[in-house]
């Protein structure tokens, strides 16, 4: 096992995950080809439906296979095939927690129906009694907070709902788009999964690693990660990738890169521009609380030392 942690590995996921001999992952994020007709260096996303449905049957056991007995497992899947991996999830024996809608701005424009605007997102776990769901890290701000101050609010905030319209698509002018790569998926919708299903030093595992977005979002979050990647050259472009990420430095004077990049992803969360909420107290305030609950308690965060840092993400 220690020879795959903290690597991309250039490999067919069915065959690498089929020669480890136990458990390793503690979380499972997969987003295969979708069999839509992408065209990817090394994959025409593009077969005849039963041999589709046969692969992923088959990638999905190798998966599971490799899946502690108290890991999660999260597959993203467009609507064409998402009820054949959801049956094909109930004869693994997975247990569905959450048929999560990932709803996206930017959606795909058509002319004879309507516009796409949705990916499914299936969060499985192996034990529907024993798993990781660390409800702190993803709590935000609710309307009865932001809007009506309302004192019988839930101090904590709330649990979002299964439906995400926080994350956009990582389009061509984003900064965090890769060039090299048709379909990314983004940072922070990667960051919350990791955050709410693993702990800092667990394993977290994609089987189609693609543009590395899953590693480089387990780095950020103290996890150790494993991808696998059938082309070589996007092997090679996401390590690449990695070791730019791992040499930056962007801790501050109040605030450490660990809780920096808890800030950015909090920021991600609630749907208020950065410097709408430095200009309000009490809105500065609010997230200052929600913070501290997202670093579960750990110490207090000063209004002003969160302005700072909020600053330092504005620019």
């Amino acid at each position: 096992m220690q020879k795959l942690l903290n690597k991309i590995i250039c490999g067919d996921c069915i065959e690498v995950l089929g020669k480890v001999d136990e458990p390793f992952a503690d979380l499972i994020f997969a987003d295969p080809p979708f069999n839509i007709g992408y065209k990817y260096d090394k994959y025409y996303d593009k077969v005849k439906k039963k041999n589709y449905i046969a692969w992923t049957k088959d990638w999905m056991s190798a998966c599971k296979k490799v899946l502690k007995p108290h890991g999660s497992f999260y597959i993203a899947i467009g609507d064409e095939y998402a009820a054949n991996v959801k049956i094909i999830a109930d004869e693994l024996d997975l247990f569905m927690r959450n048929w999560i809608i990932w709803h996206y701005t930017f959606g795909q424009q058509t002319k004879n129906k309507f516009a796409r605007a949705h990916t499914h997102i299936f969060y499985f776990v192996n034990d529907q009694k024993n798993f990781t769901f660390n409800d702190y890290t993803v709590r935000v701000p609710s309307d009865r907070q932001l809007i009506y101050n309302d004192r019988r609010a839930n101090p904590t905030g709330k649990m979002p709902n299964d439906v995400w319209d926080e994350f956009s698509r990582v389009c061509g002018t984003f900064k965090e788009r890769q060039g090299w790569h048709p379909c990314q998926m983004p940072e922070s919708l990667l960051s919350r999964i990791i955050a709410v299903s693993s702990n800092p030093g667990d394993c977290v595992l994609d089987p189609f690693s693609g543009s590395g977005t899953t590693a480089a979002a387990a780095i950020q979050l103290g996890r150790n990660y494993v991808g696998v990647e059938i082309s070589e050259k996007y092997v090679e472009n996401t390590n690449e990738r990695l070791a730019q990420l791992k040499k930056q430095h962007c801790g501050n004077l109040f605030l450490n890169t660990t809780e920096l990049n808890e800030l950015k992803r909090l920021s991600a969360d609630i749907k208020i521009p950065i410097k709408e909420i430095a200009a309000d107290r009490n809105l500065l305030k609010l997230f200052a609380n929600q913070f501290a609950v997202r670093m579960n308690n750990q110490k207090r965060y000063r209004p002003e030392e969160i302005a700072t840092a909020l600053k330092d993400l504005a620019d």
